[in-house]
């Protein structure tokens, strides 16, 4: 004989409501009163609405008249609201040599900047090639630069660290 499991996800409406007795609140919030389910689930059909389970920790239980198809809705519009405004903060990535010239520096900077105010994270990146990474004084240099110059927008989540071809530097946006 297998066990019945109860399902936490099926919201508890009408007939799911098994409580010999429970408290009542009408569509206008006021109380009904302490009455049985099977009275409460007539009521709600009177009405044309649904008879809905809030609060079963409480003694006795507490079910509201409601129409819950519109409830339902109320709180997926509510959820796709919160959803829209929520902002993801994205890793933009700055790639740079470290024998830049000092427009083109300036141009990486700027970028930086704008990324950071629309409250994105920054991955500056220098990038080796051949005996190049010999140099790596002066790659983490030009790092400790772009963070001075970020200094007002930005704050140093990790410092420059060498990756195999790669000098990598990681700024967030300041709150």
């Amino acid at each position: 004989m297998r066990e019945k499991k109860t399902r936490r996800d099926v919201p508890q409406i009408n007939e799911r409501v098994r409580f010999p007795k429970i408290r009542v609140i009408d569509t206008d919030g006021s109380q009904v009163g302490v009455i049985t389910s099977d009275e409460g689930r007539r009521l709600a059909e009177e009405r044309e609405l649904d008879l809905v389970l809030v609060s079963d920790k409480s003694d006795p239980p507490v079910c509201r008249i409601m129409d819950y198809g519109k409830y339902k809705f109320e709180q997926e519009k509510k959820a796709r609201e919160a959803r829209k405004k929520q902002h993801t903060a994205d890793v933009k990535e700055v790639k740079m040599r470290y024998k830049i010239e000092e427009h083109d520096y300036q141009v990486r900077v700027n970028s930086a900047q704008r990324f950071l105010k629309a409250g994105d994270k920054v991955k500056a990146t220098v990038t080796f090639r051949g005996r190049e990474s010999q140099h790596a004084d002066l790659a983490e240099a030009l790092l400790k630069r772009m963070a001075d110059d970020l200094q007002e927008v930005a704050e140093l989540q990790q410092a420059p660290k060498k990756e195999g071809r790669n000098m990598i530097m990681l700024l967030s946006p300041k709150k």
